[in-house]
């Protein structure tokens, strides 16, 4: 049985407690001597007290603040924190021309990482936009897309340098 928010249980080693929070696997409750602590919803041995029917249009705090998170990275100029390689840390990039009496130029790594952010950054803002261009057709955006997508496979050379590699550059996939 599934218990609402303000439920009444008692838990055998924490004692009696009231639940704050529902949610997907698990109870956030406050117990009168323990304080507040997430309980598996599938843990048998809490004893419902007085049970308050579950509402079924709650949204939590989290759910809230990711769908946010979300629409800001989508709509938003706003560059991500994104955190690079540690091995790369305090590095440089040295370009040496090859004609010989040319004078070559020595870049910081983090510098040099936090451009290639921003473009990337600047191309899933473009990406978006073309998304909800309402004056583009659905094949202009397909091709537009295509091009994007070729993009980022050209930058994924660049990976190397992330830390996670969630935050890598993604392109087209070949068979």
């Amino acid at each position: 049985m599934e218990l609402g928010i303000g439920s009444r249980v008692r838990h055998p080693e924490f004692g009696s407690g009231v639940i704050i929070n529902v949610k997907a696997r698990t109870y956030l409750i406050v117990f009168i001597e323990k304080g507040q602590i997430e309980v598996a919803k599938t843990y048998i041995s809490l004893e419902t007290i007085e049970a308050v029917e579950p509402d079924t249009d709650l949204v939590s705090l989290y759910d809230v603040e990711k769908s946010l998170t979300n629409i800001i990275k989508k709509f938003s100029d706003i560059q991500e924190t994104v955190p690079m390689g540690a091995k790369w840390t305090g590095g440089k990039i040295i370009l040496q021309p090859g004609s010989t009496g040319l004078q070559g130029k020595e870049i910081p790594i983090d510098v040099f990482f936090n451009k290639i952010i921003m473009v990337r950054d600047r191309l899933r803002v473009m990406e978006q936009r073309i998304n909800a261009h309402d004056k583009l057709t659905e094949e202009d955006k397909i091709n537009l897309q295509q091009y994007l997508t070729r993009i980022y496979g050209s930058l994924t050379t660049f990976n190397a340098l992330f830390k996670d590699s969630d935050d890598y550059f993604k392109g087209e996939k070949t068979s």
